[in-house]
């Protein structure tokens, strides 16, 4: 049976357009004062009217040719007011299916529904907008559908439906709310504020006090670093604060389901039987308390595009590693490092990035007559931060083989150790550049099906030895046959591949000398 939008959605859309409506009005009653004198008044308010009628007559039409449809095996959807367009969404490739909601709009008891297929790295279709039990019914239906492989009728009106048992796996408390917005820092803000105060650095510096000693130079330059980090560190509290505020995390079968936000609501789902990746967050200051946060990418759709951005925003590393296990039985990587000399390569990068800011200070000095409050040499004592640097790089990445899974680790301001399994492969790539081959190493990455590939976010082992990334661009295609004819029943008892299925065989986790348990 087809449904419509919600009569809501009329006002709602109308208002929402409305404001292009008011500013237009403005230019409107300017020039007509400008070309009509007296009269321009009154005809800047018919033209405004004329506008606004012209918007209503398009969302009442747009809301009467909307159409939608959910059967068994796909989700039908007519619309268009000028041109019909009419689409059939099959229900096997449905990834996700995501609610989100204003404060008007859950005051007016409506939802916007977002849908997200495999490969797509756009919304698929959605709906704007339908009331918010009929979003959640859409929600539970297409994920019993898909349980159900399309073999249900139930989706006639009237019809009653067994509500699946939902089992709550995370809920964020006040205190954890708390240290999510403590502990989130919006990297962000620096650049921007480097942006918009580096054109009122001459303009300062003229203000100054003539030949101002280091000891000022100094002063100054520790409180400019202090603000930025204080205006950094409450910009990324406060959009902590305001997307996971009651944040809850359930289990429907074999689907996870997510609930947070503040001024706007989300509710999402989360396939497990399409989950690409997990990747657990962490940086030095949650590391130093324990905690971390946990990802989850599927076919097409990563959170953080739409409406989820972590299945666990933060939790102790320990409950973050009991869910990712739950999820995908992963157990305790041991990490195999880069190769030692790899620290030296971090340390040249470091020195000549330096280098090449030192080299700007001087020519930005000399362009504006030395104009700056410091001397361009002042950077020059981080330098000896460049080992420190280059030896926490170097001991926050690694990767490991498992049984079933290629885990990786990289990063130290921002670590992600990415959990793929071997079946989700889809290709190995095997990247060597000219500075990487001086040192004689490679990265080798596990692309996956997941949206974040198009960006380069997937899991990599960096920087390990050449012979190493041979040993990984053979041993991963390898596993991933054995994986897949595993999950088709191609595999005997003795683990052997049968029938349609080849493999030279399936390698043991290994680590090299540089290996160490995860920090």
């Amino acid at each position: 049976m087809s449904r419509a939008l919600s009569p809501l959605s009329v006002p709602y859309r109308v208002v929402e357009r409305g404001g292009s409506i008011v500013f237009t009005a403005v230019i409107l009653f300017s020039g007509a004062s400008a070309a009509f004198g007296p009269a321009g008044g009154l005809v800047g308010v018919l033209l405004v009217g004329l506008a606004l009628l012209a918007l209503v007559a398009y969302e009442v039409t747009y809301y009467r040719r909307f159409e939608y449809d959910l059967d068994a095996d796909t989700l039908d959807i007519r619309s268009g007011v000028i041109s019909r367009r009419n689409r059939e969404i099959p229900i096997r490739r449905i990834q996700n299916v995501d609610i989100s909601r204003n404060v008007v709009q859950r005051l007016l008891g409506i939802a916007a529904v977002d849908f997200e297929t495999a490969g797509g790295s756009e919304t698929e279709a959605s709906l704007r907008f339908v009331a918010f039990e009929e979003a959640k019914r859409l929600q539970g239906e297409i994920g019993r559908l898909k349980r159900a492989g399309g073999e249900s009728g139930t989706t006639s009106e009237g019809e009653a439906v067994e509500a699946p048992t939902a089992e709550e796996l995370f809920a964020l408390s006040p205190r954890e709310l708390a240290l999510v917005g403590a502990l989130s820092f919006d990297v962000r803000i620096p650049g921007l504020l480097f942006v918009l105060l580096s054109g009122s650095v001459p303009a300062m510096s003229s203000m100054a006090p003539a030949g101002p000693g280091p000891i000022l130079v100094a002063v100054g330059l520790l409180t400019a670093a202090v603000g930025v980090l204080l205006v950094s560190w409450l910009a990324g509290a406060a959009v902590a604060v305001l997307n996971y505020y009651d944040f809850r995390l359930t289990q429907v079968e074999d689907e996870l389901q997510y609930e947070r936000g503040l001024l706007r609501r989300y509710d999402g789902s989360i396939p497990l039987d399409k989950v690409q990746t997990l990747t657990v967050v962490d940086d030095p200051l949650k590391r130093y308390f324990g905690y971390a946060s946990l990802r989850i990418e599927t076919a097409g759709y990563a959170p953080g595009d739409s409406g989820s951005e972590a299945a666990v925003p933060l939790a102790t590393r320990e409950r973050v590693f009991a869910l990712a296990n739950r999820i995908e039985p992963v157990g305790s990587p041991t990490f195999s490092r880069p190769p030692k000399r790899v620290r030296r390569r971090y340390a040249v990068r470091y020195l000549l990035a330096l280098g090449g800011v030192v080299a700007l200070l001087y020519g930005v000095d000399w362009l504006s007559g030395g104009a700056l409050p410091w001397p361009p040499y002042t950077p020059v004592p981080l330098a000896l931060l460049a080992p420190v640097a280059a030896h926490y790089k170097w001991r926050h990445r690694g990767y490991w083989l498992g049984p079933d899974h290629v885990v990786t680790r990289n990063g130290f301001l921002r670590r992600r150790i990415q959990i793929v399994p071997y079946y989700r492969i889809q290709t190995v790539i095997d990247s060597r550049t000219l500075f990487q081959r001086r040192w004689g190493v490679a990265t080798v990455t596990a692309d996956t099906a997941g949206s974040r590939s198009l960006v380069g976010d997937d899991a990599a082992a960096v920087d390990v030895d050449e012979s190493v990334a041979d040993d990984l661009r053979a041993a991963l295609p390898t596993r991933l046959r054995k994986a897949l004819a595993a999950r088709r029943g191609w595999v005997d008892e003795a683990g052997d591949v049968r029938g349609g299925a080849t493999t030279d065989g399936r390698g043991d986790a290994s680590t090299d000398s540089d290996g160490a348990p995860s920090a």
